[in-house]
């Protein structure tokens, strides 16, 4: 049925009032941005929205990302309303507490239909560039004539916090490169923040911005229904470049006092402001979580018609996989992120008398195995050259082209983790970005949200120690690997040698519930003896030892794990027995049996050397007593020369690590 603007106005009132119980129920929250909002995104999920609540994960939905987070209790009660998640009335009420499905911002894999995790502002809109990314290449790798596998649009409410945030910049400028259509923003342009008028600290002409992106611009009154329905139909006609509507609001709308300030951001309205709206918009002003019946039944209708196209949808899939048995294998396999059964035997072979460093081994490994896994895609932030990262022969995503598998991020590493992670998020492809591992710094905040989310995002970080050499301090990482393993459910791969790269890189495409990243060197490192790829799967494992019961325990990762190599047969020709334990990633060690741990680091051994090129900090935990371990590791920020020199300098050598272990016996 077509909702006249009466029927549109009662359904927003709804959703303003609901959000306005739910918050003040849990006497912690943010009215604001929902009442604002109500009347855009009840035009929009009435009228254009293709969302089933019957299947919230139908392949062919429209994907909605709210990348102001805090305006959950926009979220659930749109939710509540259309079904979806089966999100009960009860729920709403428990907004904010422990165990509730509507957690103060929207959690991916908590309540369905939240497709990404938002709440830092600007890592939603650049998840959503991903997501509509993601889209264009599927419709690039499937659609044949007669038959739209893929045909969805994303849309993405943002506000002024969001087109602050440096990210904002990052994902759009890329964006309007990419001539990125089926990809609508719908900004809202309140004027308002949390210490109060924008124009503190904002005074950008966004429509000559996003025009400058390469963005179509349009406009519309956030409250006005004939308004918001023109430029959603607008739109929608729009191709070969992204749309923002620049949507004139005000936050908390029909709040009768409290309306156009900071004051209803970020607190509830209080009794006597909450019954002020109630009556302001025709509603009891008494009653609470009240639904008028006519609402829901304006929810189902549209539901339903959603829920008959992705029926329709699900007929065109048949009958475009009996005409395209091949594509459909494909597609298939990418949807459930499946691998070959043999991949491990794809991995390439390398010469064990030819040292290679690990960033080159990476790109050798990555394309062995692209031919394998189709559908991993990704790029650098503008260094692929260096890092190795280019997926050769497989074609490049560019304006308005989205065949390739190779994308140019450009000088934007926070905007490329959180399109990679919209990319994952979206479905149907294993996605990575790449850059220097001192960079890591920009990247960590959407790898955070990766692991909240657990998306088996992959990143791959080259140059991963003082090895850098001339480039100095400010390239060389000493205190990020640290950080990276300090954040849950993050699996951090340092390889030793090529081979434990190409191990690392199967268990990295093995594992589903969060992200992975890989650190590879610059410089060249032998090709090791012992090197067990199953092994490397469960985190660490004996690499070399002379006798079943160690005197002394060497425990190293990624270039360290050669010279400890060195050191430990420099004891045993001394008559001592010595084991060197290579822990290319830790997280994986961690969850592996008490037994295999003790079999790989036995308590037994006390006496340990523990080697890396980088902060101590977290090693501390593989120590039983500080008298028995000696540390070589780095202190300081490094510094600028031949690699060689500096890690004489800074005691990375055999000879110095032999020396560590000798004053231990």
């Amino acid at each position: 049925m077509k909702l006249t603007n009466e029927q549109l106005k009662l359904a927003a009132d709804t959703v303003r009032c609901l959000a306005a119980d739910t918050v003040e129920k849990a006497k912690s929250g943010h009215p604001g941005a929902p009442l604002g909002l109500a009347d855009l995104a009840v035009s929009l999920w009435l009228k254009y929205l293709n969302v089933d609540p019957k299947d919230a994960a139908w392949p062919n939905r429209d994907r909605i990302v709210f990348s102001g987070g805090h305006g959950s209790a926009l979220v659930y009660s749109l939710f509540h309303l259309a079904g979806v998640g089966d999100l009960k009335l009860d729920e709403l009420k428990t907004f904010r507490q422990v165990g509730s499905r509507c957690a103060g911002h929207p959690e991916r894999n908590v309540l369905p239909g939240v497709e990404v995790t938002t709440g830092p502002l600007g890592q939603g809109l650049a998840m959503a560039v991903g997501m509509a990314v993601a889209e264009r290449m599927e419709a690039a790798r499937d659609n044949v004539e007669g038959f739209a596998v893929a045909d969805h649009r994303t849309w993405c409410f943002c506000g002024d916090g969001d087109l602050e945030e440096g990210i904002s910049h990052e994902a759009c400028s890329l964006a309007g490169c990419l001539k990125l259509d089926k990809l609508v923003v719908v900004y809202d342009d309140n004027g308002i923040t949390i210490e109060g008028s924008t124009k503190l600290a904002l005074s950008d002409d966004v429509k000559l911005r996003f025009e400058g992106y390469g963005w179509k611009v349009l406009a519309c009154d956030g409250h006005d229904f004939d308004s918001i329905d023109r430029a959603y139909r607008k739109a929608m006609k729009v191709t070969g470049q992204p749309v923002i509507i620049v949507a004139k609001t005000h936050i908390g709308q029909g709040a009768p006092t409290k309306h156009d300030t900071a004051d209803v951001h970020g607190a509830p309205l209080g009794q006597e402001e909450l019954i002020g709206l109630k009556r302001a918009l025709g509603f009891d002003p008494v009653k609470t979580f009240d639904v008028p019946g006519d609402v829901y039944d304006w929810f189902e209708d549209r539901g339903a018609a959603c829920h008959r196209m992705n029926l329709r949808w699900k007929k065109l899939v048949k009958d475009w996989a009996a005409a395209n048995p091949e594509k459909a294998a494909a597609r298939d396999a990418a949807m459930r992120n499946s691998l070959p059964a043999d991949l491990a035997s794809k991995l390439p072979a390398f010469d064990p008398a030819k040292p290679v460093a690990t960033r080159a081994a990476c790109g050798t490994v990555m394309n062995a195995l692209a031919a394998a896994v189709p559908n991993l895609v990704g790029g650098s932030a503008d260094l692929a050259p260096s890092n190795k990262t280019y997926l050769k022969g497989l074609g490049d995503i560019a304006a308005g082209s989205f065949a390739g598998r190779n994308f140019h991020f450009g000088i934007r590493e926070l905007a490329m983790t959180s399109i990679v992670n919209g990319i994952v998020a979206h479905g149907g492809f294993r996605a990575f970005g790449a850059t220097f591992f001192v960079f890591s710094d920009y990247c960590r905040p959407a790898i955070r949200l990766a692991a909240l989310m657990e998306i088996p995002s992959l990143f791959v970080f080259s140059h991963d120690s003082f090895y850098v050499g001339e480039d100095g301090p400010t390239h060389e990482p000493v205190e990020q690997l640290a950080a990276m393993r300090a954040m849950p459910n993050v699996a951090v791969f340092r390889p030793a040698d090529a081979n434990e790269t190409g191990a690392a890189w199967l268990a990295m495409l093995k594992r589903s519930n969060g992200p992975s990243c890989i650190l590879t060197t610059r410089q060249n490192l032998p090709i090791l003896e012992g090197v067990d790829p199953e092994k490397v799967a469960k985190g660490a494992y004996v690499i070399w030892d002379n006798g079943p019961l160690p005197e002394v325990m060497f425990i190293a990762s990624g270039s360290e794990v050669s010279i400890c190599i060195e050191a430990a047969k420099k004891l045993a020709d001394l008559g001592r027995t010595a084991r060197v334990v290579s822990m290319p990633c830790r997280e994986l060690f961690e969850a592996q049996p008490l037994s295999y741990r003790e079999s790989v680091i036995p308590g037994t051994c006390e006496k340990r050397v523990i080697v890396e090129a980088g902060v101590k900090f977290g090693w501390e935990r593989y120590q039983i007593n500080a008298a028995n371990t000696r540390y070589v590791t780095l202190e300081t920020f490094g510094a600028s020369g031949p690699y060689k020199e500096l890690a004489v300098e800074f005691g990375f050598t055999a000879d110095n690590v032999f020396a560590k272990a000798r004053e231990l016996v």
